[in-house]
């Protein structure tokens, strides 16, 4: 077992050193944390997973949403291409939405991420936190060198 000190990889931009503000903006994963942080977007796209649905339809489906904040939401999931949106010329008019390749994609990552977060319920509660802070971290190495 080694006994050197175990150093996290560098960042690409920062080479060894802190993490910019411009190296987490272009950061992939930033915009993704960013969506999912997003208090309706993660229902909105579990909703969709299901099957696609109207515009009226989704003002149902979720309580306590406004419609003003459900096409702020639908829009920006349809601007980075996680929701597509196609408004039908013939009776009956109705704008439906959908999950796209991406959108599945990430609802996939998103039940992944729900099923851990289930696993973990009572670490995230609060309950044993103490332990789940330091536990693991550093297994195997031993400082100083």
């Amino acid at each position: 077992m080694s006994t050197a000190p175990v150093s996290a990889a560098p960042v690409a931009g920062s080479p060894g050193g802190p993490v910019s503000a411009d190296d987490r903006a272009h950061c992939p994963a930033t915009s993704v944390l960013h969506r999912i942080g997003d208090r309706w977007s993660v229902v909105l796209i579990s909703l969709l997973a299901e099957r696609p649905y109207g515009y009226n339809e989704l003002d149902r489906a979720v309580a306590d949403l406004s419609r003003r904040v459900l096409t702020r939401a639908l829009r920006t999931l349809e601007h980075e291409g996680y929701v597509s949106r196609t408004a039908r010329a013939e009776p009956p008019y109705r704008v439906e939405y959908a999950l796209t390749g991406l959108g599945r994609s990430l609802h996939e990552v998103l039940v992944l991420l729900g099923g851990w977060a289930e696993e973990h319920r009572d670490r995230l509660a609060g309950e044993g936190a103490g332990e789940a802070v330091g536990e693991g971290a550093g297994e195997g190495v031993r400082e100083g060198g």
